[in-house]
Parts: C-alpha cells; sequence; structure tokens
C-alpha cells in the first residue's frame, strides 16, 4: 500500500521513471534482438549527424576557398570603357582609388595566348599590370615560390603559376614562348604574333586552374603585345570591405567623369556559386535521410519494447503507476538513445572536420592513391570551414526527430490495458 502511495504520488522524470528506463535500456539474454535494433538506432543517429556535419564543413570550406581564390585574384569590382578606347586609365585609377570603401584599383591588359616551351604548350589568360601593382594582388604578391617580382616593369620578363612551370618544364631563367591569334597585318591577312619572354617568377595561388592557365607580364609590354594603343581591357577594383560592394559601386559611378560599365564577381561568377548552393542544400536533404531513418528504427525498437515489457507495465499500473508516468518512461528510453547518439555524431563530425586534410592524407599515403587530385578540384588541398549555425541547427533537428519519434511509442505504452495484458500472460 505505501508503494502504491508513492508511486501515485511520484513527480514527473524523477529517479523512479529514470531507474526503469535505464533497466530497459540494458540489454538481457531474451532481449537481445530490441537492444541490437536500439544499437543501429545510435549508430544511424550518429553517422547521420556526423556526415551532416562533416559534408557541410567542406562544401561551406569548398564555397570559401574558391571565394578568396577567385577574388584574390580577379578583384570584386571591374570597370570597362564605353564608346570609347580607355586612355585615360591612369586618370580613372586615380579617382577610382580616391573613393571611399576602395582598398586599391589598377589598370590591365587581358588577353588569350598559347604559351609554349620545347616540352609542350598550354592555354593561357596573360595579363598585363604595372609593378606597384602586381605585389598587392592578394593572391601574386604573397604566393611567389621562386624569383622575384623587383623590377618587373624593367626586367622584360612574365611571372606564371607553378603548375603551368611544371607542365611546361621550365624554371626561372628559362623562356616561354607566347603566341596569340591577332598580331601584325600583312598583304597576306593578320599574323600570329610569337615572342618569348623569360620567366623571372613562379607563383602558387593554390586553385590549380589558375596555377596552372595565367601569365603576368609588365602593363607596357601587354600594351604592345595585344595591339593596344597606350589602352587598357579593364580596371580591376579591390574593396576594404567586400559585403558593401553595391554600396561602393554606387560611389564609383558619381567619382569617375566618363562613361562606363561596372560589374562585379557575383555576375561573373554567379552560375558557379549558384550551382555550389543548390549542391550544399540538396546534400543536406539527402543526408537528413539517415537521420530521419534512425529515427524510424527507435520507434520500431520502442514498439517491439512495449510488446515485450507488456507484463511489466501492467504490473506498474497495478502498484499504481500512472498513464504519465509509464508514458514518461519511454520516452525516456527512446530520447536517451536519440541525444547519445547525437551527441557522438555531433563530437565525431567536429573531430573529423577539423582534421579532414590530415585524414585524407594519411588514407592516400596508406592507399597509395590521389584522393583529391587537384587538376579535377581546381584546389590543392581539401578544405573544411565548421559553421557553428549549421551545427545547432543539425543536432537540434536530430534531437526533435529523436524526441518525436518516441511519442508514438510511449503514448500506446500508456494507453496498455493492465487487466488484458495480465490475462493474456
Amino acid at each position: 500500500m505505501k508503494e502504491a502511495d508513492a508511486l501515485r504520488g511520484t513527480r514527473p522524470f524523477t529517479g523512479f521513471e529514470w531507474m526503469v528506463a535505464l533497466r530497459y535500456l540494458r540489454a538481457r539474454r531474451k532481449e537481445g534482438f530490441i537492444s541490437v535494433i536500439a544499437g543501429f538506432s545510435f549508430a544511424g543517429i550518429m553517422l547521420g549527424v556526423a556526415t551532416l556535419i562533416i559534408v557541410l564543413s567542406v562544401m561551406n570550406g569548398f564555397r570559401s576557398e574558391l571565394l578568396n581564390k577567385i577574388v584574390g585574384i580577379n578583384g570584386h569590382v571591374f570597370i570597362a570603357g564605353v564608346d570609347q578606347p580607355m586612355t585615360d586609365f591612369v586618370e580613372v585609377t586615380n579617382q577610382a582609388n580616391g573613393t571611399p570603401g576602395v582598398k586599391f584599383a589598377f589598370p590591365m591588359v587581358e588577353g588569350q595566348a598559347l604559351a609554349s616551351s620545347p616540352s609542350g604548350a598550354n592555354g593561357v589568360l596573360v595579363r598585363g599590370v604595372r609593378q606597384q601593382d602586381i605585389t598587392k594582388i592578394p593572391a601574386i604578391g604573397g604566393t611567389v615560390r621562386q624569383g622575384q617580382l623587383e623590377n618587373f616593369d624593367t626586367a622584360g620578363g612574365v611571372a606564371i603559376g607553378r603548375r603551368l612551370a611544371e607542365s611546361l618544364f621550365i624554371r626561372v631563367g628559362d623562356t616561354l614562348t607566347l603566341t596569340a591569334p591577332k598580331g601584325a597585318e600583312t598583304p597576306f591577312g593578320v599574323a600570329p604574333r610569337i615572342k618569348s619572354y623569360p620567366v623571372v617568377a613562379v607563383f602558387e595561388v593554390g586553385m590549380s586552374e589558375f596555377d596552372a592557365g595565367f601569365v603576368y607580364m609588365p602593363l607596357a609590354e601587354a600594351q604592345a603585345y595585344f595591339n593596344r594603343d597606350n589602352d587598357v581591357t579593364a580596371i580591376e577594383v579591390f574593396l576594404q570591405v567586400p559585403d558593401r560592394i553595391d554600396e561602393v559601386k554606387a560611389a564609383l559611378e558619381k567619382s569617375i567623369s566618363r562613361p562606363m560599365i561596372l560589374s562585379d564577381w557575383r555576375q561573373r561568377n554567379k552560375t558557379f556559386f549558384g550551382v555550389l548552393e543548390v549542391e550544399r542544400n540538396v546534400m543536406f536533404l539527402i543526408l537528413m535521410l539517415i537521420v530521419l531513418v534512425a529515427a524510424l528504427n527507435i520507434i520500431s525498437g520502442l514498439i517491439m519494447l512495449v510488446k515485450d515489457k507488456s507484463q511489466d507495465i501492467a504490473i506498474l499500473r497495478t502498484m499504481g503507476a500512472t498513464r504519465g508516468s509509464i508514458m514518461r518512461i519511454f520516452l525516456i528510453t527512446g530520447a536517451a538513445i536519440g541525444v547519445v547518439g547525437t551527441f557522438a555524431g555531433f563530437l565525431l563530425g567536429l573531430l573529423v572536420s577539423m582534421n579532414v586534410e590530415t585524414i585524407r592524407g594519411f588514407i592516400s599515403r596508406m592507399t597509395n592513391t590521389n584522393l583529391f587530385p587537384a587538376e579535377f578540384y581546381f584546389l590543392s588541398r581539401l578544405p573544411s570551414e565548421v559553421d557553428p549555425r549549421e551545427v545547432v541547427t543539425i543536432v537540434s533537428l536530430a534531437l526533435v526527430l529523436s524526441l518525436i519519434a518516441t511519442l508514438y511509442p510511449s503514448w500506446r505504452a500508456a494507453r496498455l490495458d493492465p487487466v488484458e495484458a495480465l490475462r493474456y500472460e
């Protein structure tokens, strides 16, 4: 009688309910199959949460690295002339540099060419810049691996990417031959322009497309090579705060006193980064299904546990346990699997995400294979960037799904009729 009174007066989620719930989690010999289901549910939630964190972190790392490389070598805003050649590029550059929010601006001549050496040939994008500007470009000035950029204007040479140097088997001091389709006009038509330049520097941006396809030469030489009569292709502008790009573009329109076209990196790379965003969202939805399947395993495991423990539930009810108490016991049992699995997946996901490049290198050495070829994936290393907001979202969704999965089995246990359960035992 005292024990029944004690059960009747039990407050929600007290020691009695936790004791019974945790005992149900410990497998006995006759309940081994139920324990296996609980184990698979735990593993499913853990792997689902960890996989989501790892995949989204790697995709965030890809986007961040690609954005930094693309903007680091191409600038934020591009100024092109309209109606007339941009022969006043010095004045326009000074006006752009005087605009609030602009970090620095520089004129540039750009054109396609074929780079060749005795060992091979490769299509490249040739850019002509001034010495005072090339050292300021984030992706070039601080990434020189061989040679130097001092006296770049007067040395009469070119700076090339490391992968281009490797593919053509050349190094600093060797000669690079550039062939442009539009050269001097002759009685027989336009002849290709072929000219050789010594390599004065080799840089490494860290993005294979840029390291294999960019050649920098002095601005005056590029104007002569591409038949630009004291003219430039565009003026590149780097901003102090990239997020204020619309504000600075409006200021540039007021500062520059000539017809022009303004574009920015978002317009030039809209399709590329749009595809990355769609892929990231689809991957999130697909991988979230792993957590959903694990939650369904919790439902099936708890339903089988309720069926197996029907006599125990009936005895607890006859001793005075309320329906709410029975429901909370099974809520704790199912939620424990989800909460512990989510927490384990959170730790595993963070551990792998923060060491993904080390893990990749270890697996590559063990299997003697290249798991991340730079020529296919643009970057020379596997990046990872953990977003705290995404991690909180993943953990929250996993916990909510786990708790929702326990509701129906717990309600079913609470609705069990003790008389019917004992009658057939």
